[in-house]
């Protein structure tokens, strides 16, 4: 974050020093009615354009680090450089010709700053939304993909053949089971987990017996599991 937003905020100073040169340099005799009527409206228009696209940009480089943040981040990037592009030329063109009446200036870049902004804000409220669903549906994937994890692991801890084969098959089962979860399946995940924490200790004694039979108790509390995640939909 903090190398892009750099290499950003040096460009956008610049930007804006060049913007500020130009507008003070030219001398009034090139620019008629310089400093006056909606050259000012014009000017702050611009300022505030930058400003809101320096906003817009630290928020998306803040998040650089999240893939998934960066993606739902680009149409607040891709509008609030657009809003900075037509901000610019229309604040130029109010800067620039003497004649348009201070209030049509103004109520032209109030008009363009209301329709960028709202749709920045939806922007920003759809990526939130979307993010919020994102991390309900990886909290309540959580359980069966973590219980994939530990079985796999467990697969390769396997010293016999026959163990390894039994623990493959109740980890494809696990793999293959609903991975949604909700509060409605905390009992019967709840003796998975023992069942796990059972069979964890019976490979681990190379207990062939013991690893069958708790395997199948687990095979048969997944299917249960399953039965309920359709009745929960």
């Amino acid at each position: 974050m903090k190398k892009g937003f750099k290499y950003y905020g040096i460009v956008w100073l610049l930007a804006v020093v060049l913007f500020n040169v130009i507008s003070f340099a030219i001398p009034s005799t090139i620019m008629i009615g310089k400093f006056e009527g909606t050259y000012w409206v014009g000017y702050i228009f611009v300022m505030i354009a930058f400003i809101g696209q320096a906003a817009c940009s630290y928020k998306f480089f803040k998040d650089t680090d999240n893939s998934n943040k960066v993606f739902l981040n680009l149409p607040i990037i891709t509008v609030s450089y657009s809003a900075l592009i037509v901000s610019t030329v229309v604040g130029i063109l109010c800067m620039i010709i003497p004649f348009i009446p201070v209030w049509i200036g103004a109520i032209l870049c109030v008009l363009i700053f209301v329709m960028y902004a709202t749709a920045i804000v939806k922007a920003t409220a759809v990526g939130e939304i979307v993010s919020d669903i994102d991390n309900k549906i990886k909290e309540k994937t959580l359980f069966i993909k973590s219980l994939t994890i530990d079985l796999e692991t467990l697969e390769m801890k396997a010293k016999n053949a026959d163990i390894k084969k039994e623990v493959s098959k109740i980890k494809d089962a696990c793999r293959y089971s609903d991975p949604m979860s909700s509060s409605a399946l905390n009992g019967v995940e709840s003796q998975i987990t023992m069942r796990f924490n059972a069979l964890e200790t019976a490979v681990e004694n190379n207990d062939c017996f013991s690893v069958k039979n708790i395997c199948e108790e687990m095979n048969v509390l997944l299917a249960d599991r399953n039965k309920k995640c359709k009745l929960l939909k």
